[in-house]
């Protein structure tokens, strides 16, 4: 009896370690989530860059070489976009500032039917943006810290994804380590076909809202409709495109009403070339683009996109797009193999 009573003692001293044990990693897990979702973040970035730099590494051009070249094309390309926008893009932004006040008073009597106080002069706008300005900056130290904050987090996503570039075949050499022997190679085949899947995904839509961008500017350029602030419009079209069917009709409709501002024919013109638009990017250039790659569900992007928006903002949102990818097509690859054995041993 007595030796029973040990060994229950033991197996209670055994299990309240394994619990300390546990709660101490969970602890720990919650102290540095950030720099886990930092490290996802990083992870991810890689493996939208991996084809790029496979290829050029295909080509006899060391790995090393490879991945300065793709990172820095990127990001030149990135700052070029910046650097030629920027000007136009605040010379526009003033100038909607200017013409701010007649615009208000064009959609005031609207304005007013919605009984909020705000809306009933343009004084009184002012005054309750200038209110929530004060608020929103009442503590200078932590607005500065959010700003300073958000650039060391970006600066280090991209380091350590630079890094996890470098290394040759890092990820997979992780994911073999953690998974079992008897899956390691179907593990290993998901992870490559997924990655190569979801970057040309990704890469899909990248060009799919590059073209309703520059076509959206097109239309509202000075050599079509001639309305204002077109560089403003195309910007703003080609990043809500890649939301997926909310983003387009959300654009639309904003860049009519603005535009209706000017001209209410105007206005209809740019509806019948938004939906032109989005009928070819929806019919035509995005089915060729995406021929060779997965089709992620609209409603799984979506639930990537609040979730990641969380998480780390607008970025965040984006990049949770690829780990929702790669996590739909495990899961379907999965299960349809066990459904494929279930039915041999039937």
């Amino acid at each position: 009896m007595t030796e029973v009573n040990n060994k229950l003692l033991d197996i209670s001293w055994g299990s309240i370690l394994k619990i300390a044990i546990a709660s101490l990693v969970f602890y720990i897990l919650f102290l540095v989530k950030d720099v886990i979702v930092w490290v996802i973040f990083a992870l991810i970035i890689s493996v939208l860059f991996s084809p790029a730099i496979n290829f050029f590494h295909k080509k006899g051009i060391p790995r090393g070489a490879a991945v300065v070249l793709v990172y820095i094309f990127i990001f030149g390309i990135l700052g070029v976009s910046i650097w030629m926008i920027a000007p136009v893009f605040g010379k526009e932004i003033k100038s909607f500032s200017d013409d701010f006040p007649i615009y208000f008073e064009e959609i005031s009597p609207l304005l007013k039917g919605l009984k909020i106080e705000a809306f009933e002069s343009f004084e009184k706008f002012t005054l309750t943006v200038q209110n929530w300005l004060a608020d929103a900056s009442t503590n200078i130290f932590t607005a500065l810290g959010a700003i300073f904050g958000g650039i060391f987090a970006a600066v280090t996503i991209f380091t350590i994804a630079l890094f996890i570039s470098l290394e040759d075949k890092g990820v997979e050499r992780m994911v073999a380590i953690f998974t079992p022997k008897k899956y390691e190679a179907f593990v290993l085949t998901l992870w490559e076909k997924s990655q190569r899947k979801v970057s040309g995904w990704f890469g899909a839509r990248i060009i799919s809202s590059v073209f309703v961008g520059l076509m959206t500017f097109v239309v509202c350029s000075e050599y079509v409709l001639k309305i204002d602030y077109a560089i403003s419009f195309a910007f703003f079209a080609g990043i809500t495109n890649f939301i997926p069917i909310i983003g387009p009709l959300v654009a639309g409709i904003i860049i009519a009403l603005l535009t209706a501002l000017d001209s209410w024919l105007k206005a209809l013109f740019v509806v019948a070339a938004f939906i032109i638009i989005q009928q070819i990017e929806g019919n035509i250039l995005t089915p060729i683009l995406s021929k060779r790659f997965v089709d992620l569900p609209p409603a799984l992007v979506l639930i990537a996109l609040i979730m990641g928006g969380k998480l780390w903002g607008i970025m965040g949102g984006v990049l949770a797009i690829p780990i929702a990818g790669i996590l739909f097509e495990f899961l379907r690859d999965f299960l349809k193999k066990r459904k494929e054995e279930n039915a041999v041993m039937v």
